[in-house]
């Protein structure tokens, strides 16, 4: 019966389906994470009886889930960016809508992207300064970062 469920579904969507097992073990996550972003309406599957049949739809809300995760994002602001792709756009104000919230996104992002640039030239001068001070010591900065990995971080040296 399942079988059957899962090859009428596949039929009628006309591409490859997922099982949760399936998008865990390929986005290495857990089962439970799925199901926690279904119930945050960021994912939507089918159902093949009570088993959840993810399409490829599914597939992609879930990489742009867990890219904004690693951006830092809430899950709000990853849904509404999901909603995007969603909106209709047919009617002249869900178009100007679309195009008001992709601006602010943009704007934010740019923002994020200019403030990450400022660290990262903080980040490698104060490194650059490190470096420098090691040198007149005379001590090779590139041994001494070896030394101080293999001390306190000895499994992954």
């Amino acid at each position: 019966m399942l079988r059957y469920c899962i090859h009428s579904i596949r039929k009628n969507m006309n591409d490859k389906l997922y099982s949760i097992t399936e998008l865990a073990e390929e986005f290495d996550i857990t089962p439970r994470a799925i199901r926690f972003y279904e119930t945050k309406s960021l994912l939507s599957p089918q159902r093949a009886g009570a088993t959840r049949v993810y399409n490829y739809r599914d597939r992609a809300r879930l990489m742009l889930v867990l890219r904004g995760k690693r951006l830092g994002f809430s899950l709000e602001d990853i849904k509404e960016y999901i909603d995007l792709y969603d909106a209709e756009r047919s009617g002249a104000d869900q178009l100007a809508h679309l195009m008001l919230v992709g601006r602010r996104r943009i704007s934010e992002l740019e923002q994020q992207l200019e403030d990450v640039q400022t660290t990262l030239g903080e980040l490698r001068k104060i490194e650059s300064e490190a470096a420098d001070a090691l040198r007149e010591k005379g001590i090779d900065p590139e041994k001494a970062l070896a030394n101080i990995k293999a001390k306190l971080m000895p499994e992954t040296v």
